[in-house]
């Protein structure tokens, strides 16, 4: 379930100029946010309503492909067709297609979803977005042409995410307790206004562009880190990526408290606590057209 981030976490892939979503920091944060929430994103696709196993797949947003894998692991017989603006996404995602010995059933496509005009996605029975529609600068033309796109009959899977993932206990860190909920309280002006759909309810807008909502779920994460590398790379790596945006508006010693937390070479970096977890809440709206 893809940094969506804005910083956002996703799954899900990049739509847009966003200081922290450049280079390879967002890709790492895709990648950590496979790997850890590999289970959760398997239990979504798994759920799926699906009246039929779908052929054709199209993820829309897949940045390094942590939906699309999932989707090709969970149908054995289809094909993706994974769409990012990301070129650099899209390469490391074939790069894995190759080493999983499914670059036959993988078909990349770079196109910014914000343009009028998609290139042609053909006709898949799912669609799949985790934590990209609310880069869309339009949603609802965004989720009207998802809904032409669709097969009749066919499904679209919507993950939206409330933010980045909290890591830190509310004692943490020595000294300045609660230094991660200012943080990210500290972007949400940022958020406000580059991502303002982020955390949306989407069935509404899934309704107004014709679909018909079958189900919704709500997914809460709460995994205990236990000196778990991959959890201690993805905090590291989030908190990184939300500094920019936070730093204006946090104190002077909250900032000092960050970025200790963030050397890697200090004994009080982030990489170097045992109490560690990822809590965030994922949720997921199962829409199909008529």
């Amino acid at each position: 379930m893809t940094p969506a981030h804005g910083p956002s976490p996703h799954h899900g892939g990049s739509h847009g100029h966003h200081p922290e979503h450049d280079g390879s920091g967002q890709a790492e944060i895709l990648d950590l946010d496979a790997e850890v929430l590999a289970e959760h994103i398997a239990s979504i696709t798994a759920w799926l309503p699906l009246k039929s196993e779908p052929r054709q797949i199209v993820d829309l947003g897949c940045g390094t492909g942590a939906g699309t894998f999932a989707l090709l692991e969970r149908f054995p017989d289809a094909h993706v067709t994974a769409v990012d603006a990301s070129a650099g996404h899209l390469q490391l995602l074939r790069e894995k297609a190759y080493a999983r010995g499914m670059q036959d059933r993988v078909r990349t496509v770079q196109a910014d979803l914000n343009t009028d005009h998609w290139p042609d996605l053909g006709t898949p029975g799912l669609a799949w977005a985790s934590a990209s529609m609310h880069h869309m600068a339009r949603p609802d033309r965004a989720l009207a042409d998802v809904h032409e796109l669709l097969a009749p009959g066919g499904l679209f899977a919507l993950v939206e995410l409330d933010g980045f993932p909290r890591f830190l206990p509310a004692h943490a860190p020595e000294g300045r307790p609660g230094l991660e909920g200012r943080a990210h309280a500290a972007t949400d002006s940022y958020h406000a206004e580059h991502v303002p759909h982020r955390g949306a309810d989407w069935g509404p807008m899934l309704t107004a562009a014709g679909f018909t909502v079958e189900d919704e779920r709500t997914i809460t994460v709460n995994i205990e880190g236990n000196r778990n590398q991959a959890i201690g790379r993805y905090a590291h790596a989030s908190l990184q990526r939300i500094r920019g945006a936070a730093a204006p508006a946090l104190s002077p010693e909250d900032l000092v408290a960050l970025d200790e937390l963030l050397d890697v070479d200090s004994p009080h970096s982030i990489l170097r606590r045992s109490d560690l977890a990822v809590r965030t809440e994922r949720t997921v709206w199962a829409a199909r057209r008529a």
